[in-house]
């Protein structure tokens, strides 16, 4: 069985690992919505190290590290899952779900919970869905890229 622990960008092995499935990962995203821009893939690691999110990863029980969620707390009572990343190699295997399931019950506070996608990234809009979020609102973030805001609510 997977364990999801909270991740320490400070230290360098860990760093490098997230850094590496974030770029897995975000390269088939903007394969799939047609847009190479993803902010996620022009990050460096000190950026990344810097951003401020708390991120979450799902190791095997080999210890790779196979997902990993980061959010933020934009304001209060509510939080934002401001990334979601799983290993090609872990794909189908349930770990974005378990991810978001691991933040909403360490969050039990929140009122309400938000995540974007882009509309052509089908698996993760399909995610958000089975996991109680509605679409809020969208925007078109560059020519035919449209992003989609979700909202769940919290305290149930």
């Amino acid at each position: 069985m997977s364990r999801i622990i909270k991740l320490d960008l400070q230290d360098e092995g860990t760093l490098g690992d997230l850094w590496s499935l974030q770029h897995k990962a975000y390269r088939l995203e903007a394969e799939l919505i047609g847009f190479n821009s993803i902010p996620p893939l022009i990050e460096t690691r000190d950026t990344l190290r810097q951003c401020g999110e708390d991120f979450y990863g799902c190791f095997s029980e080999d210890g790779e590290l196979s997902g990993a969620v980061a959010t933020e707390e934009e304001r209060p009572g509510s939080l934002t899952i401001t990334r979601m990343m799983v290993s090609p190699d872990h794909f189908r295997q349930g770990i974005a779900g378990r991810l978001l399931e691991h933040v909403f019950a360490i969050h039990p506070d929140k009122e309400r919970f938000l995540v974007s996608t882009g509309k052509k990234n089908a698996p993760a809009v399909s995610l958000y869905r089975k996991h109680g979020f509605i679409p809020i609102s969208s925007s078109e973030v560059a020519p035919g890229i449209e992003l989609i805001e979700f909202r769940r609510s919290g305290k149930r």
